[in-house]
């Protein structure tokens, strides 16, 4: 009996001290709220990947109303479009990237949400930089992209891994909504080489319209010199055959 009860307190014993130390641990370490990013079978310019977000509340008096994203290089804002999230929440395009937002979601509650993007770039992997906004203006930057040197949970920006390319992956051109758009004209433009001939034309008729009235006046003035000469003879000819 005696060793058994000896047996039972060391079990007790070790118990409790094992609790104790699991709560000065969570005591000591802080929690650690962050965004994340996952993409199943997200690899090197892939094309039309899904790219699904989590961002934990680090607030139990507000909730989260906004998060703002810094797009990697080889991803523009034009290659992004908006896929799912909380009720009401929209994307917006911004100078670095973009913003999902809209109504706050309940004070304490995690946000999710997904965007497609048009093409992975050809890297092994990207950093999507965010800014947690919270309904009384409170902004969590999960931003960095190194664990502080001196220890801590940082915060560290939501990092993607990717896959090489598949063989053969070649990068898009340029996404065609952010392109420049190109004024359609309003009718048929006449070609430069038409509208020259076209004036030269007419120039042409303009002058063949002078000749010929110059020529018409030359034969009227012609005919009306000829009749009064032959008026002025006649009378001539009877003055004389008169007398």
């Amino acid at each position: 009996m005696t060793g058994r009860s000896s047996a039972r307190r060391l079990s007790a014993v070790t118990a409790v001290t094992a609790v104790a130390s699991a709560v000065s641990f969570a005591l000591a370490v802080p929690a650690s709220a962050h965004v994340e990013v996952e993409s199943k079978g997200a690899g090197a310019l892939a094309e039309n990947v899904t790219l699904d977000f989590s961002a934990e509340t680090e607030s139990d008096k507000a909730g989260i109303a906004k998060l703002e994203v810094v797009l990697p290089k080889g991803i523009e804002p034009a290659d992004i479009t908006y896929k799912d999230g909380p009720e009401g929440w929209k994307l917006a395009v911004t100078e670095r990237g973009y913003s999902v937002g809209g109504p706050a979601v309940p004070a304490g509650e995690d946000v999710a949400y997904a965007v497609t993007v048009r093409q992975l770039p050809d890297a092994d992997s990207v950093a999507f930089k965010t800014l947690q906004t919270y309904s009384d203006g409170r902004v969590d930057r999960w931003i960095e992209l190194e664990e502080p040197a001196g220890g801590g949970h940082g915060s560290l920006a939501p990092i993607l891994e990717l896959a090489p390319a598949e063989p053969g992956a070649k990068p898009l051109g340029p996404s065609p909504s952010a392109e420049p758009a190109t004024p359609t004209p309003s009718g048929p433009a006449e070609p430069a080489d038409t509208a020259t001939d076209s004036a030269e034309t007419g120039a042409a008729d303009t002058e063949d319209e002078d000749t010929n009235t110059l020529a018409i006046v030359a034969v009227v003035v012609i005919v009306v010199a000829g009749v009064g000469g032959a008026a002025w003879w006649f009378r001539r000819r009877s003055g004389t055959g008169t007398s």
